[in-house]
Order: structure tokens, then C-alpha cells, then sequence
């Protein structure tokens, strides 16, 4: 027993335990109970003695035997937890350097799309361009593409901390939402898109450019494998906000559910797919929120992402 106390019990505990034992070893040597036998007692002197020794084995073999298994217990829910532990590490130096890489190559771009823009705007000043209508079409459509890229630069700049431009403000979980989707729909163009926002009462937020990215992801996979139709939707759920996307698919394999959130595990044969649920997975992680993902009855993927509404909150939240 003082051997097992000191496995598995805390340095002052086993302490204790040497200090009771040896007291109860002392106890029993000065204060015992002598057991007179008759001097006639032919073989139960022999039959008593065996049997407590038996007593003793069963005890101690039941003792070292619920210890044993607890210590084993013990063992291997540290292991999993170190092996948790090793993965999320790995997870997040991934993240890491892919953030690294964004920022560097948002830097690089910096130029080249300056060097564009600066380009096109001479085009747009040369009456023999703006003579032809279908080119100052086109050139106008380029200088349109040339400032979503600008906009994607400073997204990528600004949640890595290097905002070029000024930093997104305040704003409610309606409203983040709404813009969006309002915003993504307008740089996607999908057929048709059924989006409600049933999220009330409205909370005031800090916008996160990660975790709207993250979101746009998961939108884009959606239209990507369901062209003709994306339902989305956005509910409050106790002090949770609650965004489910649908559409009408393949779905997602059962083997692909079961590593969902992890890298480069898609249904996609292009490089470096697989990515967009594993970061949508950390982002919200970090946030305290969780990412499910499974596949619709009558046919479909469906994603849902629950995140607390206190962890972007600029405000407290009442519980109830």
C-alpha cells in the first residue's frame, strides 16, 4: 500500500500514509490480542494459520489489482492527452507558417497589383481605348478585380496584425453576418441562395476578419460542390451563435468525416486542398466554439459552426 501511495498519491499524502501505517505497525505489535491455543490442537493451530494467510493473498491480490488498473488508467489517459496535445501543437505551428506565408505573399503582391493598378488607370485617361466600348468594359472590370485583390491583401495583412488600411470596427452578430453574406454573394454570384438570420435579441460584437474568412471558406466549398443551391442560416441557441450551411452535393465520404478539421483531408484532387475546414476548426477553436460537419438525409453536406456569442462580444452577456 505505501508502495501504490506513492505512485499515485501527491508527496504529502504518501507521507501521511507512511506515518498512519506505521503507527497502526506499532499499534498492533505493543497492543495485539494474544491467540492461546490448547496444547492439544492437533491440526487447527495449521488450518487457522493457512487460512488467514489466504485471507491476506485475496486482499492483496484485489488491492494491487484495482491499483494496478487505476495506475494503467492513468497511464493511458496521459498519453492520449500528451498525444492530443503533440497533434494540436502540430496543428497550430501548420497554422502558423501558413499565416507567415499569407503575410509574405501579401507583401509581394503589394506591388505588382500597384503596378496594375497604375497601369489601367492610364488606359482609362487614352481616348483611343475609351473609343471602343467593350474594352473600357473590360478595363473597368479589371480595375474592379485589381481592388477586390487590394481587399483581399489588406484581409490577409489585417489578421496577421499589419492592417494597410483601417481596421474593421464594431459591429452586431446580425449585421456581421448579413454583410457577409451580402458580400460573398456579390463576389460569387451562386444561382440561387436561401439565407435566413433568425439570431435575436442582436448583440454587439467585435467584427474577426479570421473568422470570416474561415466562414467564406466554407461557404465557397459549398458552392463549389453544389452550384445551384446554398442554404444558409444563422440562430442563437442559448448564449451560442448557431450557423448551419447546406447544399445539395455528393456530400462528404465517411471516411473524410471521420478526420474532418484535420489538413489536406478533401474530396478535392487539386494541391493544397483541404484546408478551408481546418482552418474554420481552429479559428474556432480558439474561440471556445466547435465545427460539425455531416451529411443532409435527402442528399447534401451540411456544416454547422457554434461559437460562444462572450468570445466576440464588446459587451457582457447576460446568461438566460
Amino acid at each position: 500500500q505505501v508502495i501504490l501511495g506513492a505512485v499515485l498519491l501527491e508527496t504529502w499524502a504518501t507521507w501521511t500514509l507512511v506515518a498512519v501505517t506505521s503507527a497502526c505497525f506499532v499499534f498492533l505489535t505493543l497492543l495485539n490480542r494474544e491467540l492461546v491455543m490448547p496444547h492439544r490442537h492437533g491440526a487447527n493451530f495449521l488450518n487457522l494459520h493457512i487460512q488467514g494467510m489466504f485471507i491476506c493473498f485475496v486482499l492483496a491480490a484485489m488491492l494491487l489489482v484495482f491499483f494496478i488498473t487505476r495506475i494503467n488508467r492513468n497511464l493511458v489517459a496521459r498519453d492520449a492527452g500528451l498525444a492530443a496535445l503533440r497533434q494540436q501543437s502540430a496543428e497550430e505551428e501548420l497554422v502558423v507558417r501558413m499565416g507567415l506565408l499569407a503575410s509574405g505573399a501579401a507583401h509581394e503582391l503589394g506591388t505588382p497589383l500597384t503596378t496594375v493598378s497604375v497601369i489601367l488607370n492610364d488606359w482609362q485617361r487614352m481616348p483611343e481605348l475609351q473609343a471602343d466600348a467593350e474594352i473600357a468594359d473590360d478595363i473597368e472590370e479589371m480595375q474592379a478585380q485589381i481592388l477586390r485583390c487590394k481587399e483581399i491583401v489588406s484581409k490577409v495583412l489585417a489578421s496577421s496584425g499589419e492592417a494597410r488600411g483601417e481596421n474593421a470596427g464594431p459591429t452586431t452578430v446580425v449585421r456581421f453576418f448579413d454583410a457577409m453574406v451580402e458580400e460573398w454573394q456579390v463576389n460569387r454570384m451562386p444561382a440561387d441562395v436561401r439565407y435566413s438570420n433568425e439570431f435575436a435579441p442582436d448583440h454587439a460584437i467585435a467584427s474577426d476578419v479570421a473568422l470570416k474568412q474561415s466562414l467564406v471558406n466554407v461557404l465557397d466549398n459549398a458552392l463549389e460542390a453544389s452550384p445551384r443551391w446554398v442554404g444558409i442560416s444563422v440562430r442563437r441557441t442559448g448564449d451560442d451563435i448557431v450557423m448551419t450551411v447546406e447544399d445539395r452535393g455528393p456530400g462528404i465520404p465517411a471516411g473524410i468525416l471521420a478526420v474532418i478539421g484535420k489538413p489536406y483531408q478533401t474530396t478535392k484532387t487539386a494541391p493544397g486542398s483541404g484546408l478551408g475546414l481546418f482552418l474554420l476548426a481552429n479559428v474556432v477553436r480558439k474561440l471556445g466554439g466547435s465545427v460539425v460537419a455531416g451529411n443532409r438525409a435527402e442528399g447534401g453536406a451540411k456544416v454547422s459552426v457554434r461559437l460562444p456569442v462572450a468570445a466576440l462580444s464588446v459587451e457582457p452577456v447576460h446568461v438566460g
